[in-house]
């Protein structure tokens, strides 16, 4: 049975709006109003956190569409794994919670970007395994799709496992390192990948869907 993954999309694009915006909930004003600058400034790991992690979750999202752009078929097991890497980030405003909790202890910090960095490096598992399964099966890809454009996007997103398992790894010896690394990450993956354009263009000009 052939299904149109527009569905899909917009389903993956409420969780990810719905998961952004847990993401601030999880600031917490300070309760000392007397000290209201220095309360605020104490909060830093906890504004850290928010960013690293929402612009992570915006690259996601941006390359969610990159995926989709290409896919035109979704079977039971794009459907399947899609909603394990939905899963996945979900749990995401639970992971920067507790990175930005462990830097305001003090303690456990290694622990919090190790956790933190599985989390995402669970997500971009999921993000392989989606395109290697598409890419496999070349009748659920659209036909502008050449080998060219799927080995690019391919290299893209195997960079990602190994980019954040390499700060998730560091991050168990150096903290401070690990999450600078992981956030190295969010400027180079917002670069287009390359044949992007190019290959979504023909797709909208000829009627099918953007």
């Amino acid at each position: 049975m052939e299904r149109d993954p527009s569905r899909v999309v917009a389903f993956s694009d409420a969780v990810i709006a719905i998961a952004v915006t847990l993401l601030v909930l999880e600031i917490r004003p300070p309760q000392d109003t007397r000290h209201l600058v220095h309360g605020l400034a104490t909060l830093w790991p906890s504004y850290l956190a928010y960013v690293v992690t929402f612009m992570l979750i915006g690259q996601v999202w941006a390359n969610h569409h990159v995926m989709f752009d290409q896919i035109r078929i979704a079977d039971r097991m794009v459907l399947f794994l899609n909603t394990v890497l939905l899963m996945d980030i979900a749990f995401l405003p639970f992971a920067a919670s507790v990175l930005a909790q462990a830097f305001r202890d003090g303690q456990g910090q290694r622990s919090a970007v190790v956790f933190h960095g599985i989390a995402f490096e669970l997500a971009a598992m999921l993000f392989n395994a989606i395109w290697e399964y598409a890419r496999r099966h070349r009748r659920l890809l659209v036909t502008t799709m050449d080998s060219a454009g799927a080995r690019a996007i391919s290299r893209r997103f195997r960079l990602a496992l190994t980019w954040i398992a390499t700060g998730t790894l560091l991050g168990a010896l150096l903290p401070a390192l690990g999450v600078a690394v992981i956030a190295a990450f969010i400027p180079f993956y917002w670069l287009p990948i390359r044949g992007e354009i190019a290959e979504t263009k023909p797709r909208r000009d000829g009627g099918g869907q953007a």
